[in-house]
């Protein structure tokens, strides 16, 4: 599990982020730095590197390898604390309050800023690397890529989808972006997984998602990844996060994925409102979104 880097930022010092932009940079061109490349990269004396270096490792931002040659490379805390650095700089955020959610491929926290905000911190690959790079299409055509490279092309793809889709789709108002961590407006409500919704309710949530999913596709993005994990539900409505698996609608799949969020949906209500759910054609439900024809499920009834 990645620690929370907020306590240790205040006791960091401008040559510290220095030597991590550094070992950051030289990790574009190897997974581990030369120790006697890292002067070059951070611009700062060999005196001065072994000084932060100590400082850094210590506070568990790099990690050290002694096989072959010594080399360091960022650990996630250190990519973590270069993000909040970039934040604070933009006077994006102020500082970095309780967890929100944390999991396998994001953690997520409230941000302090003019008013309450979140920060999302994506993770992918840190667990289970191959798995994503195997999933992942923005991964797919690199023999050779890092966890870092793929939480940043997730937190780049997440963050070009809110800002297309915002505010025409009911998704977290995206704020600012560095590296492999979003900022965007917090928002209230309950996973579609956990809500306890009344009978009567039910198809009519339903309807209020796939509506958003037709309105993405003519904003021109699939989310890619829909189930009830992604959805929060309020008094005000529905909102649909987490699209770092989003695709534009020319990709070549786009049409595939649309079909598999809306069987995904469908087949959660079924589930768990068996009753209330009609039996959908899924496929002829996906052309009429593809279309903007969708008005209601109760019209696909196979």
């Amino acid at each position: 599990m990645v620690q929370n880097i907020a306590p240790v930022m205040a006791e960091l010092e401008p040559e510290d982020f220095y030597l991590l932009s550094g070992i950051e940079q030289g990790m574009r061109f190897s997974r581990w730095v030369a120790a006697e490349k890292i002067p070059e990269f951070s611009r700062l004396d060999a005196q001065e590197v072994d000084h932060r270096i100590d400082r850094c490792e210590r506070r568990e931002l790099i990690t050290r390898k002694t096989i072959q040659y010594t080399g360091y490379r960022l650990t996630y805390e250190g990519y973590d604390a270069l993000a909040l650095h970039t934040f604070s700089e933009r006077d994006t955020i102020e500082g970095v309050g309780s967890p929100l959610g944390v999991g396998k491929e994001s953690d997520v926290y409230e941000a302090m800023s003019y008013k309450p905000l979140a920060l999302k911190f994506h993770r992918e690959g840190y667990t289970n690397f191959r798995e994503v790079q195997k999933e992942r299409d923005y991964t797919s055509d690199k023999n050779h890529v890092s966890w870092f490279y793929t939480a940043r092309k997730a937190a780049e793809r997440e963050y070009e989808a809110l800002e297309t889709v915002f505010p025409q789709v009911s998704v977290p108002r995206p704020i600012d972006h560095n590296r492999h961590a979003i900022v965007m407006e917090k928002f209230e409500g309950v996973e579609l997984a956990r809500a306890k919704l009344q009978s009567a309710q039910a198809v009519g949530v339903l309807d209020l998602i796939v509506d958003e999913l037709q309105t993405a596709y003519d904003q021109g993005f699939v989310h890619a990844d829909m189930s009830e994990y992604n959805v929060a539900v309020s008094s005000e409505g529905v909102l649909v996060f987490d699209w770092p698996q989003s695709v534009p609608t020319d990709h070549e799949n786009a049409d595939e994925f649309l079909t598999r969020d809306l069987r995904n949906l469908v087949q959660y209500f079924s589930r768990k409102y068996p009753r209330e759910t009609p039996e959908v054609d899924i496929e002829a439900l996906a052309t009429a979104v593809r279309d903007g024809e969708f008005e209601t499920v109760r019209a696909f009834e196979a």
